[in-house]
């Protein structure tokens, strides 16, 4: 599966003041994958180290932090030859080997010039106890699961998406029947590549189903292995949040997941999840000015999960209903829509990104980016019926002063209406790429 984030690693590896490389990410999103095709496919030869249940390499690490010996130890265990330039260390579920991370700095420091990458579980790494994190000696770069166009690829899609790119909307109009077919596939499949291997492997929808579970039993399983006393608090957490984005006022509410709840009930369990990778929380916004962070409200805020295929799993969703017809793009007050938009828009370096509510009115813009010095409110509909005013208010009325130009997602074709360009569901990624160029 050919994954955007292999060109940042091209872009690492041959960088002359590069550091040793951490690679983050929830657990199962392709991380060991795509490290593997790339040691090799762009170097040499490879020293591939699983760390865990790894005895040899927690014996070699627990010693000293003597690159030069450490280095040695793994080309014997590998069998590997480790020649500078030419070969890719890569060492596994680095977090399950004590001091494997701290261990970074002195790769920095004393042998920079080996092309070192470690990877792991997002949680397991930043929380490493009574280990320092080697700041400011490390690269790191952030994995997701498949974008929508990742998925088009993997499907074997690559004229439709180089229409995207090249952004004939005529012809992409007429195509229409195609794309809305693939974005259904993708909010049942979502983003995570074993779901999309199967899907495209066997075109089985219960076989995708059950990976999903799989996967869901996975991250449950964590929660009990690192969670402690947290454990159940962010079990519900989890569990309640494809209720929380069916509401039609989709902001985070703590007596949702528990009847009096308050805000420091939970904190600590979101944080978990947002540590972990699973969760993506959007907060508000109360005036759409640069620099957005200015006017964040953290204390109000939605939760997205990290795949929307996930989401449809842990809701126990029938597949028909994603697959069939239009109920879910009718249904379901365009939670999957949302969160479908947010798992695109958060894969985009550099993206600052909230959502906007006015103090004591019902007025709501879905998303609010900030593109360079430019702030681009962002209204997300499920369907074709396009009839609420609300971005067109805000920007023509409320917001005169800014001088905005508003983006909707939805799924009528590309227009351009001077205070507002609409764009299908289908080219958000593409259209936004454009943006950041």
């Amino acid at each position: 599966m050919k994954r955007n984030i292999y060109s940042d690693l091209l872009k690492w590896k041959s960088d002359p003041y590069r550091k040793p490389l951490i690679l983050q990410g929830a657990r199962q999103v392709g991380k060991t994958y795509i490290i593997r095709h790339f040691g090799q496919a762009e170097f040499r030869n490879m020293a591939y180290v699983n760390c865990h249940n790894n005895r040899f390499m927690n014996e070699l690490f627990a010693e000293n932090f003597d690159v030069d010996r450490i280095v040695r130890g793994i080309s014997a265990y590998t069998e590997q030859s480790v020649v500078p330039g030419k070969t890719l260390i890569f060492l596994d579920e680095v977090q399950e080997v004590p001091n494997g991370i701290a261990s970074l700095k002195y790769f920095c420091e004393n042998a920079p010039e080996q092309h070192i990458v470690v990877a792991g579980s997002l949680l397991g790494i930043l929380n490493r106890r009574h280990e320092s994190f080697p700041v400011g000696k490390v690269n790191t770069l952030r994995m997701y699961p498949m974008t929508f166009e990742e998925f088009m690829l993997g499907m074997g899609k690559t004229q439709l998406l180089d229409l995207l790119h090249d952004k004939d909307w005529k012809l992409i109009d007429t195509l229409q029947n195609q794309y809305v077919d693939l974005l259904r596939q993708y909010y049942f499949v979502g983003g995570m590549p074993e779901a999309v291997v199967r899907y495209k492997d066997t075109n089985d929808i219960m076989a995708v189903r059950n990976v999903q579970e799989e996967i869901l039993g996975n991250y449950n399983d964590d929660f009990a292995k690192h969670a402690d006393n947290e454990t159940q608090r962010i079990r519900q957490v989890w569990k309640s949040i494809p209720s929380q984005l069916s509401k039609e006022n989709k902001k985070f509410v703590f007596g949702a997941v528990r009847k009096g709840a308050r805000a420091n009930d939970f904190e600590i369990a979101i944080q978990w999840l947002i540590d972990a990778g699973l969760i993506y929380k959007l907060e508000r916004n109360r005036e759409p000015a640069v620099p957005l962070s200015f006017y964040a409200d953290s204390s109000i805020f939605k939760l997205f999960m990290l795949d929307c295929g996930l989401m449809g799993a842990l809701a126990q969703t029938p597949p028909r209903e994603v697959l069939i017809g239009n109920n879910i793009f009718s249904e379901y007050k365009g939670s999957f829509t949302e969160n479908y938009v947010m798992q695109q828009l958060c894969t985009f370096k550099n993206l600052p990104l909230y959502y906007y509510s006015k103090e004591n009115s019902t007025q709501e813009i879905d998303f609010i980016a900030q593109i360079d010095s430019r702030v681009v409110p962002i209204e997300v509909k499920a369907e074709e019926n396009v009839k609420a005013k609300s971005l067109q208010v805000f920007i023509n009325n409320d917001q005169k002063q800014h001088n905005l130009k508003g983006l909707r997602f939805s799924m009528k074709p590309y227009i351009d209406q001077c205070w507002m360009e609409n764009v299908p569901l289908y080219a958000v990624d593409s259209f936004i790429e454009s943006m950041l160029v």
